[in-house]
C-alpha cells in the first residue's frame, strides 16, 4: 500500500478531524449521488464496504440494508460503531480471502477512495476479493480521484498532494479489473465546491474462475481520503 501516514496527514488518523475534513471537501452531497445515481440499494439489500472508514455512508443507506464495513483503523471503526450500533457489522483489520470466506453474498461491494493507495497487483486482487462475495447480478463500484485531460488546475494540484500514491486516469482503473469482469463502466466526476476530480466505476459479470485469491498475500484496506 502506497499512502503518506506521518506529517500533516496524521491528523486525519483522528476521526473527528478525518469527516470535518470528508463534508468541508462536499462529502455529503457527494454521498447523496453516490446512493442515488450508483449504489441504489434495493429494500433488504447486503453491502459490502472495504475500506469504510467511519463509515458515513451508511447514514445515506435506509433502514433495512444489512451492511458490513472492514478498515484497518480502530479509531475510525470505533467511531462508526458509536454512531451506528447495531444498524451494521464493523470489522477492524485486513480484508482478506479468510475472512471473505466466511460473509454472506453481497448486492453491492463498495471500495471509495481505496485503489488509488493501492498499486496494480493489490487493487486488482481486491477486486478479485468483491469478485468472491457478489451474487451473480451483484456489482462492484469504486470512486477514487482522477487525472483527467484539460481538468481544473485546481483540482490537478490537489489531487497530486493525495495521501494515496497511485492515482490514475480512467484507463489505468479500467485496467485493473478488466480480467475479472465482464462488464465495466465508469464516469468521470467533477466537483465545484472545491475543484476535484473523481471516477466512479462500477463492474459487474464475473468472469469464469477468477475466485481464488492468494492466501499468502497481506491485505491492507486503505483508509478513504
Amino acid at each position: 500500500m502506497s499512502q503518506i501516514t506521518k506529517g500533516i496527514f496524521s491528523i486525519f488518523s483522528n476521526p473527528e478531524i478525518y469527516d470535518g475534513f470528508q463534508n468541508l471537501m462536499g462529502a455529503v452531497e457527494i454521498r447523496k449521488e453516490l446512493v442515488r445515481e450508483y449504489i441504489r440499494p434495493v429494500p433488504g439489500a447486503k453491502i459490502l464496504d472495504i475500506g469504510c472508514g467511519t463509515a458515513e455512508i451508511l447514514g445515506f443507506l435506509p433502514q433495512d440494508v444489512c451492511y458490513w464495513g472492514f478498515d484497518i483503523s480502530s479509531r475510525y471503526i470505533e467511531s462508526a460503531r458509536k454512531r451506528f450500533g447495531a444498524r451494521g457489522h464493523f470489522h477492524c483489520g485486513l480484508f482478506d480471502s479468510e475472512k471473505a470466506a466466511l460473509l454472506p453474498k453481497f448486492d453491492i461491494v463498495m471500495a471509495f477512495g481505496v485503489l488509488h493507495h493501492l498499486d496494480d497487483d493489490e487493487a486488482v486482487n481486491i477486486f478479485a476479493l468483491a469478485s468472491s462475495v457478489i451474487t451473480d447480478s451483484g456489482r462492484v463500484i469504486s470512486m477514487d480521484p482522477c487525472f483527467v485531460v484539460g481538468q481544473n488546475p485546481i483540482a490537478r494540484f490537489l489531487i497530486s498532494k493525495d495521501r494515496g500514491q497511485n492515482v490514475r486516469d480512467q484507463s489505468g482503473y479500467c485496467n485493473l479489473p478488466s480480467n475479472i469482469f465482464l462488464k465495466i463502466d465508469g464516469k468521470v466526476r467533477h466537483r465545484s465546491r472545491v475543484p476535484y476530480t473523481d471516477w466512479v466505476m462500477q463492474c459487474s459479470g464475473v468472469r469464469g474462475g477468477v475466485h481464488v485469491v492468494s492466501q499468502s498475500t497481506n491485505w491492507i484496506v486503505a483508509l478513504n481520503s
